[in-house]
């Protein structure tokens, strides 16, 4: 156990903590600190001992709000001396040895003896027999794979993340369902658990979570975890019928394309540009082009980042612009693939890095550098990175491009800043009606949208009406926005949604903010079995900050790429470069001729909330004459 002190001389012991994550508990959450205090860091005594080192908090400029100077000495120090603490822990502190299950009146225990024994040589013992009866044999293997697959974080990475606003959220929902033998909610016992066991030497996997819980038993409120459950259910259930709709929606528009529009098949690529009859626009273009990159520096926002502009060779003729915003965590190179293609036609591509939300700010956020990976100031940042680089592009290019004719496409993070310099504005009205229950939320994507809560509630101009069509994958849209900001777009819109996207939910956050929409020229595009890394490529320059499963990115990432291709190609042609020819790929038809069955693609361009309600009504309909009521017991 860690010896802490209130100081070196005293050597008073602070409130009692169990390992690294309640140490951070005392210090961070609660120390009390005098009028003007700030907490950065630690210092060491003799024999093992820290203390808690202070300093005068210095004021900030105006504006909107930073991390604290003393936040980051104390998060920068914390992470320096996360290794010594770790090594200065004893090998292995009090681990849980039984989970207790509470249904109704009834309590059932497993010892985490038995489940070990199963991880690793594969024997169900007498304990484990009583709840293997209830479970297929595939199930239970997957249990053993479960207990023993090793995520690949550090402890300083974990630590970090437990630490934001984000990971905290997640704790307190966690907490509900898993916590500790006397009632307690979990909340403190699984972050310690989860810090020290991915400082053990087998690393973080559930097994190691479990020796590594500071209590003796682990409770799981059943009560709370079938409610939690329940509404899982549900939600998945709406889903699927939203899905559904979008569907059966897309074929009776396919249905009722005019035979002078349809396009059966691609063909062989066509040698004009103006001629988009007969292309096929997943192929590259004819054009080549060169890639720069600048370095710009928006003095007035102290914000300096670099741009990836690829430049088509053309002649007698400036380019449309099209601009490409990452995603959260993400950096330049995610959407290369797409810069390149849209290059080949003769766009000029601007990709710039949001410094406060690229993969560098989430590897400071795992190093120490930083206490979360995406701040408040981003939802702001963001669009205005975007208007300050068209700015600098009209002076660095004058001549080469046409600043009246630019579009936007983002991912993610990314679709909100697109749609954001396209017309909405934050909603802080509807901000304040959803972050006060993001605690009982399953929107995971509300763990970013609500961080604007935190900016000071005033118009910020983030659209620029040199944007004139948006493209939005994954977006988050509906509570930063919710459905007045929509509907005050009055450009061109694609959404692009995937099924099984768990971060940004499709029906949540796209699906149904489509029906928001008013402007008449709108796309909503789905990807059956794509989830929220279906459309990016992997980043050599991020250096892996956040590996991601394969199981998680989804089918063939290349079908995705594909078609991510051919609709910003057909888009952008239309509703920026002025040529209509291209709309013909824009139809439902079209993209069921090219929809390859591991990844079905779904195109339409009408859907109302009302067409959501029914098909929703209709099932439960069906489900009530399938489950009769039960009658009552006299």
């Amino acid at each position: 156990m860690l010896n802490v002190v209130k100081d070196c001389k005293s050597g008073g012991q602070m409130k009692d903590g169990t390992g690294l994550s309640l140490l951070m508990r005392n210090f961070r959450d609660g120390y009390p600190l005098k009028p003007g205090q700030s907490l950065v860091g630690l210092s060491p005594c003799r024999g093992g001992q820290f203390q808690p080192r202070f300093e005068a908090r210095r004021s900030l400029p105006v504006g909107i709000p930073k991390q604290s100077l003393g936040t980051r000495k104390f998060i920068l120090s914390l992470a320096l001396a996360i290794p010594a603490i770790i090594a200065a822990m004893p090998s292995r502190v009090l681990g849980a040895e039984q989970i207790f299950i509470s249904l109704g009146p009834l309590q059932l225990t497993l010892p985490v003896s038995a489940l070990e024994v199963y991880a690793r040589e594969g024997k169900i013992n007498d304990d484990l027999a009583f709840y293997a009866r209830y479970i297929k044999p595939e199930q239970l293997e997957q249990l053993r794979n479960i207990l023993l697959t090793r995520a690949d974080v550090s402890p300083v990475a974990v630590a970090q993340f437990l630490y934001t606003p984000q990971g905290e959220v997640i704790l307190r929902r966690v907490g509900e369902v898993i916590q500790t033998k006397a009632f307690q909610p979990g909340f403190y016992a699984i972050r310690a658990a989860l810090i020290q066991a991915a400082a053990d030497p087998e690393g973080l996997t559930l097994l190691n979570v479990l020796r590594n819980f500071p209590t003796y038993g682990v409770r799981i409120n059943s009560e709370r975890g079938f409610e939690i459950l329940g509404d899982l259910t549900n939600a998945i259930r709406e889903t699927q019928v939203a899905i559904a709709s979008v569907e059966q929606q897309a074929i009776a528009e396919a249905s009722t394309t005019p035979s002078d529009e349809r396009i059966s098949a691609p063909l062989p690529m066509a040698t004009s540009l103006n001629s988009s009859q007969g292309q096929d626009l997943q192929q590259q273009g004819p054009l080549k082009w060169e890639k720069q990159t600048l370095l710009l520096n928006d003095f007035s926002r102290s914000r300096a980042y670099a741009v990836d502009v690829y430049l088509p060779q053309l002649s007698g003729r400036s380019a449309p612009v099209i601009v490409i915003s990452h995603g959260l965590g993400n950096d330049r190179a995610s959407f290369a693939y797409l810069a390149e293609h849209l290059a080949s036609y003769g766009f000029a591509v601007a990709v710039p890095e949001h410094p406060g939300s690229n993969a560098e700010r989430v590897r400071e956020l795992f190093s120490g550098l930083a206490n979360e990976a995406g701040p408040p100031s981003e939802a702001v940042d963001r669009p205005l990175d975007v208007k300050y680089l068209l700015d600098q592009l009209g002076a660095t290019y004058q001549g080469r491009i046409n600043l009246q004719q630019v579009g936007v496409i983002g991912q993610s993070f990314g679709g909100y800043t697109a749609l954001a310099l396209a017309g909405a504005e934050i909603n802080f009205e509807q901000l304040q009606k959803d972050c006060p229950v993001l605690n009982e939320t399953l929107n995971l994507s509300l763990l970013l949208q609500c961080r604007a809560i935190k900016l000071p509630p005033v118009d910020y101009n983030l659209q620029d009406g040199r944007v004139k069509a948006a493209i939005a994958i994954n977006p988050v849209t509906s509570t930063i926005f919710g459905k007045s900001e929509l509907a005050d777009i009055k450009v061109p819109v694609m959404f692009v949604a995937s099924s099984n996207d768990t971060v940004t939910p499709p029906l949540a956050e796209q699906i149904l903010p489509f029906t928001w929409l008013t402007t008449p020229d709108k796309y909503l595009v789905l990807l059956k079995e794509g989830t929220h890394f279906s459309t990016m490529a992997e980043s050599v320059a991020s250096g892996g900050v956040i590996p991601i499963p394969v199981s998680v990115i989804g089918p063939d990432p290349k079908i995705a790429f594909d078609y991510m291709k051919l609709l910003s190609l057909a888009f952008f042609k239309t509703y920026v470069a002025g040529e209509p020819d291209y709309q013909r790929y824009l139809n439902a038809q079209y993209a069921q001729s090219i929809s390859q069955e591991v990844l079905p693609l779904s195109l339409l361009q009408s859907l109302t909330a009302e067409q959501l309600n029914m098909r929703t009504n209709r099932r439960q309909r069906t489900e009530n004459r399938v489950s009769p009521t039960p009658q009552a017991t006299p």
